[in-house]
């Protein structure tokens, strides 16, 4: 049976606050191949690591993200929601999580440095600055290597394929998506190198044309290990889950 990377979703999110770097060092402990994250910009244009486009959900805060500058963000607490174990725990910039997984992102001896999935959160036809700026911290860490762009927007990845060719791309999608996303027929744009279907949509015929079409395939959010077994068993190449603890185990 092949075995996947296993990518912890917003970090070991089953057992600590997402996007944080509680959840990324926790993934790290838990036997994780890599993680996965979501970035977006504050209002001056510094890219931070949360899902939503606002911060109700995961903060004591409010408004969109967008809206809000770095130090307004940065005052924030990303944890509490989650446990008082995690009170106090901020929302990352982009930069902040290569500086803190800088030992396994940049291992010696024999480690293993994990690859960061990072997924550009946006919807937009027209950029805001998302890409460049995701890109510039990328490039100033020496990070290029360990990096594995994604979007559900084919826009983003068509914007970050031009800033930077070289960098992979995986083309996000789920059948919640309008036909010509969902059928990915928009995949010439973003020129992926991997595809990230939602589990569900995965069989056998699936795998045989990502293969003649060359495409790794990395899936999500799998968190059942019969599932994971049988994702494996098709042939993806990474398998993206809240609980990375209990798939690697399932894999074995």
């Amino acid at each position: 049976m092949n075995t996947p990377f296993i990518l912890a979703h917003r970090g070991a999110s089953a057992v600590a606050p997402e996007n944080t770097i509680a959840a990324f060092r926790r993934a790290h402990e838990l036997g994780a191949d890599g993680i996965e994250l979501d970035v977006q910009l504050t209002r001056d244009k510094i890219p931070v690591v949360i899902h939503d486009d606002t911060v109700e959900r995961t903060t004591n805060g409010r408004g969109r993200v967008c809206d809000l500058t770095i130090g307004e963000i940065a005052r924030l607490d990303a944890g509490a929601w989650k446990s008082a174990a995690f009170n106090g725990e901020p929302i990352p910039t982009l930069a902040q999580v290569f500086e803190s997984l800088m030992d396994w992102l940049k291992p010696v001896g024999r480690a293993l440095p994990c690859l960061i999935n990072v997924e550009l959160k946006t919807e937009r036809f027209f950029t805001d600055g998302l890409e460049q700026q995701v890109l510039n911290v990328i490039a100033r860490y020496n990070l290029q290597d360990r990096i594995l762009l994604s979007s559900f927007s084919p826009w983003a990845l068509h914007r970050a394929r031009a800033i930077n060719r070289d960098l992979p791309r995986g083309y996000l999608y789920d059948m919640t998506m309008p036909l010509v996303l969902r059928k990915a027929w928009l995949r010439f744009w973003a020129d992926p190198q991997a595809m990230h279907p939602e589990a569900s949509m995965l069989d056998a015929a699936y795998m045989n044309w990502a293969k003649r079409k060359n495409l790794q395939v990395n899936t999500w959010t799998v968190d059942d290990p019969a599932q994971a077994q049988r994702l494996a068993a098709l042939g993806v190449h990474a398998i993206i889950t809240n609980q990375p603890d209990v798939i690697r185990d399932a894999l074995k």
